[in-house]
């Protein structure tokens, strides 16, 4: 996996499909899918309707999102412990959000904050860099597979 930065153009470029899909999956007018739209508070997504997102997200952009995969690369080389005490998320996990989630505005990150309620803090431009991440692990896989 890259750690290279995802830039603004990147993100815009797949936002109006990704818009659309979370739209068409609430569903919800799409004139209220903006990037900073907090899924669950904004636009009112319940748990189930991720599963639904990221399926018709990978079925648009030809990918494969493992389950968790947001909160799994937030987490980076922080163990499972050092990350979650007790469904809290510790505070070296919050800084991890907080630089991961960086489209989130550090206001919406609640002190403390338990694990379950990471997803609250989902925005539309959060599966904008997750769909951006994972085509890159999927070209940089592909690239290093011999013919």
């Amino acid at each position: 996996m890259t750690n290279t930065p995802i830039t603004k153009e990147e993100i815009m470029a797949v936002y109006p499909k990704i818009a659309e899909i979370i739209a068409a999956a609430l569903p919800c007018e799409i004139e209220k899918v903006k990037p900073e739209a907090s899924l669950i508070d904004d636009l009112g997504a319940q748990s189930i309707d991720f599963l639904d997102i990221i399926f018709r997200i990978e079925r648009a952009f030809k990918v494969k999102i493992p389950r968790g995969k947001i909160i799994e690369e937030a987490r980076g080389d922080l163990s499972a412990a050092e990350f979650d005490q007790r469904g809290v998320v510790s505070a070296a996990g919050q800084e991890r959000l907080k630089a991961f989630l960086s489209e989130v505005p550090p206001e919406r990150f609640p002190a403390p904050l338990k694990v379950a309620d990471i997803p609250r803090l989902f925005t539309t431009e959060t599966f904008c860099k997750m769909m951006i991440r994972q085509q890159r692990a999927t070209a940089a896989t592909a690239v290093s597979k011999p013919a």
